[in-house]
């Protein structure tokens, strides 16, 4: 792999892992239009650390306190607050881990399809402007809930369907109940950490069990790349929204889908 793929395969994965824009689609349509061969499991692990490192850094204010909050008693409460947010994550991961670990094999084997992840963009992209469009929504994220949490965290096991993209039907499942973008979007975010973490962890060890030979210069740019686009993306996104909110992401998301029909007719 040439230093110019693996640079811009790192920076779509980064950039496109927390933008509900559907990462999987754009790596085919890299692909497709540069005639680039699959980023193989090695650059994917590391692209994977890097957009995990990247989030770990963005919210490791967040992350200290919840694991404070855990490791000493409760003392107010905001060490209720901070205490719960790390039980609704752990329980929001479980769904998409869940299935996942059953049905991967089946999804790579019937799923993996251009045909399929096209029709997911519009599809969920579509979805996610109606949710966007709902009102009112206005539902903070210390809002969240052990029934808000759970339904976000089986929304999110749509996204093993190519296409869907994690953080865009997360977003959008927290949007239908009731929470303003910012939070649906914090929530979305911290709740890539174990599903992230999950997926790099699988494919590392199947290159432990000699699956790929690793080049440790390529694995180590990538994981940098892919990291820093993945920091510069969320914080991007959490001020953008502010200002234009979601519904460019959808028209965007439109556009890559049908973009995508055309060019596999």
């Amino acid at each position: 792999m040439s230093l110019v793929q693996l640079i811009v395969l790192a920076l779509i994965q980064g950039l496109t892992e927390y933008l509900p824009v559907s990462s999987s689609a754009h790596l085919i349509l890299g692909s497709m239009v540069l005639g680039w061969p699959d980023q193989g499991l090695v650059i994917d692990t590391a692209t994977h650390l890097g957009t995990l490192l990247a989030v770990l850094v963005y919210f490791r204010r967040d992350l200290i306190d919840m694991a404070m909050a855990w490791l000493r008693p409760v003392e107010k409460p905001a060490d209720r607050l901070h205490r719960n947010m790390a039980m609704y994550l752990v329980l929001a991961s479980i769904p998409v881990l869940l299935v996942g670990g059953l049905a991967h094999q089946w999804i790579e084997l019937w799923l993996r399809d251009m045909r399929v992840v096209a029709w997911s963009t519009l599809f969920f992209g579509v979805l996610l402007g109606v949710a966007h469009l709902k009102g009112p929504q206005q539902k903070e994220l210390d809002d969240f809930s052990l029934k808000s949490a759970l339904l976000v965290g089986l929304a999110q096991a749509l996204a093993l369907i190519p296409g869907t993209s994690r953080s865009g039907i997360t977003i959008t499942a927290a949007r239908f109940l009731g929470f303003s973008a910012d939070a649906a979007a914090r929530f979305s975010f911290l709740l890539a950490i174990p599903v992230v973490a999950a997926a790099g962890l699988y494919s590392a060890l199947k290159i432990a069990n000699g699956d790929s030979n690793v080049e440790w210069s390529q694995f180590f740019i990538a994981v940098s790349v892919s990291g820093v686009a993945g920091w510069v993306c969320i914080a991007a996104f959490l001020a953008l929204m502010k200002r234009v909110g979601l519904m460019p992401f959808v028209v965007y998301r439109l556009v890559l889908g049908l973009l995508l029909l055309w060019l596999i007719s």
